[in-house]
Formats: C-alpha cells, structure tokens, sequence
C-alpha cells in the first residue's frame, strides 16, 4: 500500500482506506472519498504543500498532510 501523497502527477489509484481524524475521515468521505473509489493525480503545487486530485469527475484539492493519510493501490491499466 502507498499514500496518495507520494504518487506522482498523472498517477492513477484505488483508494483502501481513510485515516485520520474522526471530523477529517467524515468530510472526506461526504464528499464522495469511499473505498473503492478511483482517483487521479493531477498536479502538485508546492506553494502551500497541495495535491490536486480528480475523482467521480470532481476536482479536489487536499494539503499534502491530509493526503498522506489516504492509503491507495496503483490502479490496473
């Protein structure tokens, strides 16, 4: 398992499990993070310490802390 934080830009993943905090897990998964759920990276921005991240058609953009507790699988081509 890798963290969503360390996968580079463009990269592909499933996610298995939202860590964290009960209040973080909670909003994550309201708006739409579930297991099972694929995503995408699509950009890092340094300024700020941001991960862009584009699911279910949405976009979303998480500080990379919070991204380090996402734990995901590369997704199969």
């Amino acid at each position: 398992m890798a963290k969503l934080s360390e996968l580079s830009p463009r990269s592909q993943a499933e996610l298995l499990a939202v860590g964290g905090e009960r209040a973080l897990r909670r909003r994550l998964m309201e708006l739409g993070l579930l297991p099972g759920t694929l995503l995408r990276v699509v950009r890092r921005v340094d300024v700020g310490d941001v991960l862009e991240i584009e699911f279910r058609g949405c976009h979303l953009c998480l500080r990379r802390g919070d991204a380090a507790r996402l734990e995901v699988r590369p997704a199969r081509a």
